[in-house]
C-alpha cells in the first residue's frame, strides 16, 4: 500500500514537472514570469510538497529562481541545462523540435566519433559481444518493422559504445543520445524502415572496435551521424 501511495506520488510530481518544464521551453511561460506554490497547486490540484517538488527539480535545471518576497522567477534559456535529458526532451515536444534534433546532431559530432575510436582501442570483450548483440537486434527490428524495439537496440548500442571508450564524461552523454535518438522516432522523423546503410555502418563500427581499428571506427560513428543529419534535413515537417 505505501509503495502505491508513493507511486502515485512520484506519477503527480512527474506530471506538474513535465507541464511546467513544457510551457518554459515553448515559451508560454516566458523568461520574468513569476510563479508561486499556491498558484501551482490551484492549477494542477496538487498539494504543496509535490508543488515545491516540482519547483525544487525546475530550480536544479536552471529553469527557474525562488526568491523570498518574489516568488519563482522563469529564468532566460541561456540559464537553462541544455543539457538535460528531461529538457531535450521538452525541447523536442514543442514547435522547435527539428532545430533541436539538428543540434544535437552537431553536438554528436564532437563527441561519438571521440568515443568510438577511444572504445576501439579500451574495449573489453563484454562490450563487444553487447556491441554485436544490439546490431543483430536492429536487423530483426528493421525486417519486422519495429520501430519501437529497433530503438531500444539502437539506443543500447550507443550507451555501450560510450562506456566502452573508458571516459566517463563521454560515457554522461549517454542519456543525450539515448533522448536525440527517441525524439527522431517518437516524433516520426524516421523512415517507416529504418537505412540499411545505416544498419551497415553501425556493423561497421563494431567490427572496428572489435578489430582494435580507431580510425575505422571514428570514421565509421562519423558516417552514422552524417547519415542521420542528412535524413533529418530531408524529412518532411513533423506533425
Amino acid at each position: 500500500m505505501t509503495t502505491s501511495s508513493g507511486d502515485g506520488v512520484h506519477r503527480l510530481h512527474q506530471s506538474v514537472r513535465d507541464a511546467l518544464g513544457r510551457k518554459i521551453v515553448s515559451g508560454e511561460l516566458a523568461a520574468g514570469a513569476v510563479l508561486t506554490l499556491e498558484g501551482i497547486q490551484a492549477t494542477y490540484d496538487v498539494s504543496r510538497p509535490i508543488a515545491r517538488e516540482s519547483v525544487r527539480v525546475l530550480q536544479a535545471m536552471g529553469m527557474v529562481a525562488t526568491r523570498r518576497r518574489v516568488g519563482i522567477t522563469v529564468l532566460p534559456r541561456q540559464e537553462w541545462n541544455v543539457f538535460d535529458p528531461l529538457v531535450i526532451r521538452w525541447r523536442l515536444d514543442g514547435e522547435g523540435r527539428r532545430e533541436q534534433l539538428l543540434s544535437l546532431s552537431e553536438l554528436r559530432r564532437g563527441f561519438e566519433p571521440i568515443a568510438a575510436r577511444l572504445a576501439a582501442e579500451r574495449a573489453a570483450p563484454e562490450h563487444h559481444g553487447a556491441l554485436a548483440r544490439s546490431v543483430a537486434d536492429m536487423v530483426v527490428h528493421a525486417s519486422a518493422g519495429d520501430l519501437e524495439a529497433y530503438l531500444e537496440a539502437d539506443t543500447t548500442f550507443h550507451r555501450v559504445l560510450l562506456n566502452a571508450c573508458g571516459n566517463e564524461m563521454l560515457a554522461a552523454f549517454g542519456d543525450l543520445v539515448a533522448e536525440l535518438l527517441a525524439g527522431r522516432t517518437h516524433h516520426h522523423l524516421m523512415p517507416a524502415t529504418p537505412n540499411p546503410t545505416a544498419i551497415e555502418l553501425h556493423e561497421k563500427v563494431a567490427l572496428c572496435v572489435r578489430s582494435g581499428d580507431p580510425a575505422g571506427a571514428e570514421e565509421a560513428m562519423r558516417a552514422i551521424i552524417d547519415e542521420a543529419a542528412e535524413a533529418l534535413a530531408s524529412a518532411g515537417d513533423p506533425p
